[in-house]
């Protein structure tokens, strides 16, 4: 394999990266532009899907905002403020457990953007609290089945067209509880580690593609996961079996409880990131990127295992798509 590198790797998408450096929105000088980009979102209902939605679209990008459950007021609010403010958003179903809604949703934003899409964001998640123990196989699937699964079939769905084309960018939105880990939190470290590791292996094997990974790590966040984590928590709870909760009384108590109130960090943190690293020329993004005013613990641990892949992998057959990722 001739050597590569970060930049010759993408050198396919010279004109596409040179593009992406657009001038600044006439809103905001000092916000990128993404005029003439195609970005589609998944959990666009709330929460950071939301707050992107309507942020790149204000950015000039052609804005798929996806949701379950349609119709709901989520999607007519959207619909309404994009018509109301001239944005181009188009409200599209999709569940990321159905492969039948994913592949509809997809192929009609493909349609619409008339090829391949430019920028793809795996944002929906949800959270399941609690001791390992209590974690039972349906609380189970449905982290694993929402928080990775879901990815995979988004991704399988997107890269066809982006290989084809040579070029693309997908982020996904994990946690800094994709690195590290506290007690009690069920199922969701173990989901964003998965999505952490399912990321960086694919950033790897499409560096020959011109396609790009990028993985957002945020903090806590008030946004209405925790509403719904408690929705989820407190369904959870009431299958608890009495031998499994009389081990872990504490924790199972504060299960429900908890509404994220005391954070007052921006959700607007998160895609306003997206957007200043989908501005960046191609070859020059980042692979992860930690977003949160506060302590941000996971950074350690990414340039430790940064510098463990390419001391071990770097000079292997693979070499140059880890060092084209890493550099």
């Amino acid at each position: 394999m001739p050597e590569l590198t970060r930049r010759s790797l993408l050198a396919a998408t010279t004109a596409a990266a040179a593009a992406a450096t657009l001038p600044a929105s006439a809103a905001d000088p000092a916000a990128p532009s993404l005029k003439g980009k195609s970005v589609f979102i998944t959990g666009a209902s709330s929460g950071f899907g939301r707050v992107g939605a309507e942020h790149y679209a204000r950015l000039g990008a052609k804005v798929f905002a996806t949701m379950r459950n349609l119709p709901r007021p989520e999607a007519n609010e959207l619909i309404e403020l994009a018509a109301r403010e001239s944005l181009d958003i188009t409200v599209l179903p999709l569940d990321v457990q159905s492969d039948a809604e994913i592949a509809e949703a997809v192929g009609t934003a493909q349609r619409m953007a008339g090829g391949a899409l430019d920028i793809v964001i795996n944002n929906a998640g949800i959270g399941v609290t609690g001791p390992v123990e209590v974690q039972d196989m349906a609380a189970t699937q449905l982290a694993f089945d929402t928080n990775v699964f879901g990815v995979q079939r988004v991704i399988r769905a997107v890269l066809p067209a982006m290989r084809a084309r040579k070029s693309g960018l997908i982020f996904n939105i994990s946690s800094q509880l994709g690195r590290v880990i506290a007690p009690a939190g069920g199922h969701y470290s173990a989901t964003k580690f998965a999505l952490e590791a399912l990321s960086e292996q694919l950033a790897y094997e499409l560096a020959p593609h011109g396609v790009e990974v990028c993985i957002i790590q945020p903090g806590g966040y008030p946004t209405k996961v925790w509403v719904n984590r408690n929705r989820y928590n407190l369904e959870l709870k009431a299958r608890i079996d009495a031998e499994r909760a009389a081990g872990y009384p504490e924790l199972i108590a504060r299960m429900g409880t908890e509404t994220g109130s005391g954070r007052s960090a921006d959700p607007a943190d998160v895609p306003r990131a997206i957007a200043e690293i989908a501005a960046l020329p191609a070859g020059r993004r980042p692979l992860r990127r930690a977003v949160h005013p506060g302590n941000k613990p996971q950074e350690a641990i990414n340039r430790v295992a940064a510098e463990t892949q390419v001391a071990w992998l770097g000079n292997s057959p693979v070499g140059p798509w880890v060092k084209a990722v890493h550099d």
